[in-house]
């Protein structure tokens, strides 16, 4: 089968969708597919994958692309790469990474849907099959779609049994307000209140904030207010083994995010590393940490205390939970994913009339 791959970012560009990206085309080609993938980023260098990546297509190339294929997949709608399929109508698959956009820049449950959002309506009604990474996803942006959650970097997000657990908090992210990072240090310093007026405790509370952005002064000024500094260490960004390394010296991870994230990638990273996946409740995050995490109600500092609390005073919790991780870490291995991914596109691909 020849696999037209949309994807409007692609590798140098690195974020969540773009990583889905590598591992989907990659998976794709190595099943035996020939694969194309179509792309507004652009890059000089060499390519260093198997398979031709065409960037910033003219409308003819867009043509031609389209003419060659059997199949089209979509990783996140992609209308402007996407509609020379209306002339040649091929089977079409897509996947829901994100909310649909609104007018009014609010995201997921919340705004006016614009016209640009409407066409992807009736182009999702249109498609052979729609894939949502998460339920949250599929319940408010297109609810016929299957749901298949998101896979992790198993290559770099590991348990390494010679770094020792010596850190209690980790936050790893942007630094950006909707993120919710003065969550975490707001609620660090209400449990050091607690503990001092009725020790509770059995290891220092400590929290690693890993990750830059434009909030990061206002959360520096934070931590001085609160006089925190011996507890809170903002590290900057740090990647591949140094992050994986650094996730592992940790016993929680915790995501406290404002905004409802349509998955979570990395509370799976954090529990790869053998960190329980502390997070709130909007969006995909629940499905992210499925019944190997813990959740609290999003944007209210007194709910990630008590769950703080709940889960260091009740071991026989915490040892639940994380005898749950590895079975569902599983279910988001590469291979897992893919695989499924595969059977969706495949069986899109079998069922066609121009197939039949």
């Amino acid at each position: 089968m020849k696999i037209l791959f949309l994807s409007h970012n692609f590798y140098p560009f690195i974020g969540g969708i773009e990583a889905n990206s590598d591992i989907l085309s990659r998976a794709f080609y190595a099943a035996g597919h020939e694969v194309n993938v179509l792309t507004w980023t652009t890059d000089v260098s060499p390519n260093i994958y198997p398979f031709p990546i065409t960037r910033n297509p003219s409308v003819s190339t867009l043509f031609k692309a389209h003419q060659w294929a059997d199949l089209v997949f979509e990783n996140n709608p992609c209308l402007r790469l996407a509609w020379p399929n209306l002339f040649f109508r091929h089977p079409y698959v897509i996947a829901l990474n994100t909310w649909v956009s609104r007018i009014d820049n609010k995201i997921g449950l919340h705004g006016k849907i614009g016209i640009q959002d409407r066409i992807k309506f009736l182009w999702f009604k249109k498609a052979s099959k729609v894939i949502a990474v998460s339920d949250a996803i599929r319940k408010h942006s297109f609810k016929p779609a299957i749901v298949i959650g998101n896979p992790y970097n198993s290559l770099v997000f590991r348990h390494i049994p010679d770094v020792e657990k010596i850190k209690a908090f980790v936050f790893l992210g942007r630094l950006v307000p909707n993120k919710g990072v003065d969550q975490a240090i707001k609620a660090l310093k209400k449990l050091l209140i607690k503990e001092v007026s009725q020790p509770f405790l059995t290891f220092k509370p400590t929290l690693t904030i890993i990750g830059e952005g434009p909030q990061k002064p206002v959360l520096e000024k934070l931590v001085a207010e609160l006089d925190l500094q011996d507890q809170v260490i903002f590290t900057g960004s740090v990647s591949g083994e140094n992050l994986a390394r650094l996730l592992n010296q940790h016993r929680y991870i915790l995501v406290p995010s404002l905004w409802e994230e349509p998955f979570g990638n990395v509370a799976l990273e954090g529990m790869a590393c053998g960190c329980l996946p502390i997070v709130s409740d909007g969006g995909g995050l629940p499905d992210a940490i499925g019944n190997a995490g813990i959740s609290f109600k999003r944007g209210s500092v007194d709910a990630l205390v008590d769950v703080l609390i709940n889960i260091m005073a009740n071991p026989d919790l915490e040892t639940k939970l994380r005898n749950a991780a590895p079975a569902h870490l599983h279910k988001h291995q590469p291979e897992t994913v893919s695989k499924k991914y595969l059977e969706v596109v495949e069986a899109a691909f079998s069922n066609s009339p121009k197939t039949n």
